[in-house]
């Protein structure tokens, strides 16, 4: 009677296994993304928005004296591109198109007239005002009407979103928005808008009050 050879069974090298892993892991995680992306598959997973904040605490209060007397609404488009020297923008590199849209206010500080900044008759019937010069408050920036038409990122760039903290940040153009805007307000007529709507605020109101001369001069 003849007995059956065995043969050796051959082992698969660790090396082979863990690449294996590998590419599991990767294909399941490529499969999770796409099914996301898919219309009708986004909640296959049943993915839940908590919104867990705590309540906004009340720091400072802070009294204020001026009068916003004019408003201006800006948009600009900035377009921010970041190069790498000896890499191609393939590789590294970034640009971003992005529309910004914000507002600026003009106002005029009434907490700081002197004693002989206004000036009224012994008959109350003419008065004379020198009001300080009006400023630019600072832009505020519209998220919800601001948005990023087109973002190019190399290789390298895309790799390291996935390992940061805050992928695709926009704060760079974001910033960039705002001093375009703010730019864009100094060049306007803004505050001489606001000096004339201020000057025929109070004019209205001084001669609501009796008043029947009103002169009112900006300084400063």
């Amino acid at each position: 009677m003849t007995t059956p050879v065995k043969r050796p069974t051959a082992r698969v090298p660790g090396w082979v296994k863990a690449l294996g892993a590998t590419v599991v892991v990767l294909a399941v995680l490529f499969a999770g993304i796409r099914l996301s992306v898919l219309p009708g598959l986004k909640d296959l997973f049943g993915t839940e928005t908590r919104d867990r904040s705590g309540p906004a605490l009340l720091e400072s209060i802070q009294d204020i004296s001026r009068y916003d007397a004019a408003s201006g609404n800006f948009q600009v488009v900035v377009d921010l591109e970041k190069d790498t020297k000896f890499l191609p923008d393939a590789v590294r590199g970034s640009r971003t198109l992005y529309v910004g849209a914000g507002t600026v206010d003009a106002y005029v500080d009434l907490g700081g007239l002197k004693e002989g900044d206004v000036r009224v008759d012994e008959d109350r019937t003419s008065a004379v005002l020198r009001l300080p010069r009006a400023r630019l408050g600072t832009p505020a920036l519209d998220v919800d009407r601001s948005y990023a038409v087109s973002k190019q990122r190399g290789l390298l760039d895309r790799l390291g979103d996935l390992f940061s903290d805050n992928p695709n940040s926009e704060q760079a153009v974001q910033k960039l928005a705002v001093r375009h805007i703010r730019e864009a307000a100094k060049e306007s007529e803004l505050t001489e808008r606001a000096e004339a709507n201020t000057r025929g605020m109070l004019q209205g109101l001084l001669r609501s009050l009796g008043f029947e001369r009103v002169r009112i001069t900006f300084a400063g």
